[in-house]
């Protein structure tokens, strides 16, 4: 909140997120509506744009051009899954990079993986600076990441591999292992972390069996059970064993919208 309201004191343009859902998933209306209650809460002017799950990719892609135009409209966020007759590669690459406020256009990726990055991708960010907070360090550790796709696995791993500099401060100076449910000898692979992402999308994955005694777990899953919200970590046998481990929910959730918004006004001040 102070971030921005200094930015727009100084003169600059106050942030405005643009959030675009279509169709009526649940699970993104929940996601699309805590991430407008944190633009209000930080001061970040915000927009939602719906269309119907039947709509045409072709309406889409010109409400993404007009947003692209749009001087108010700092970071674009377009909630992912989008219905089957869309082309999600398409769509992504519609986005104004310099709006990629989620970091998943191609041009954004590239400069990351260069070890440049104008964005962080959210999810990986808030997994990123829970460790630095929580005071876990990388540099020269073993990490592994359980998971390959583009929204976790892959950005994990660069942000975690990478050498630390003026242009990327964030880098984890790590030794990074991405392995996923089909990995040979996962277990053995696993108890070899210090530090253990679970970004797999399976219930309760990681048991304590796959756990290195006193590594960091990151669960990076949000599944529903029974009603009952769990991540990928069976939490019950691992926490005992872990040295730290994130809690679901209310761990990485949380620091993914953190990021987000601060990802808009990254973007409000380089518009």
């Amino acid at each position: 909140t102070a971030g921005v309201a200094a930015l727009v004191a100084a003169g600059g343009r106050r942030p405005g997120l643009a959030a675009v859902l279509v169709g009526d998933n649940p699970a993104s209306e929940i996601y699309v509506r805590n991430k407008r209650k944190a633009c209000e809460d930080a001061g970040i002017a915000s927009w939602l744009h719906r269309l119907p799950g039947t709509a045409a990719q072709q309406d889409l892609l010109d409400l993404i051009g007009q947003l692209n135009r749009e001087a108010s409209v700092s970071g674009i966020l377009v909630q992912l899954p989008l219905p089957k007759q869309m082309n999600e590669a398409a769509i992504i690459r519609a986005v104004d990079p310099l709006k990629d406020v989620d970091c998943f256009h191609p041009e954004n990726v590239g400069l990351l993986a260069a070890g440049h990055p104008r964005f962080l991708p959210c999810t990986p960010f808030g997994v990123q600076q829970m460790l630095a907070r929580t005071g876990i360090p990388t540099a020269g550790r073993r990490a592994v990441i359980i998971g390959r796709s583009n929204i976790v696995g892959k950005p994990m791993a660069l942000i975690l591999m990478q050498k630390p500099s003026k242009d990327f401060p964030e880098a984890g100076d790590a030794t990074v292992t991405v392995v996923h449910r089909g990995t040979t000898d996962l277990p053995a692979i696993t108890r070899q972390a210090d530090i253990l992402i679970a970004a797999v999308g399976v219930p309760r994955f990681v048991t304590a069996d796959m756990v290195q005694p006193g590594a960091a777990v990151i669960d990076v899953g949000i599944n529903s059970v029974d009603g009952k919200t769990v991540g990928d970590v069976d939490a019950d046998s691992v926490a005992p064993v872990a040295g730290w481990l994130s809690p679901v929910p209310r761990g990485v959730g949380p620091m993914t919208i953190t990021m987000l918004l601060h990802n808009t006004r990254k973007a409000a001040m380089m518009g």
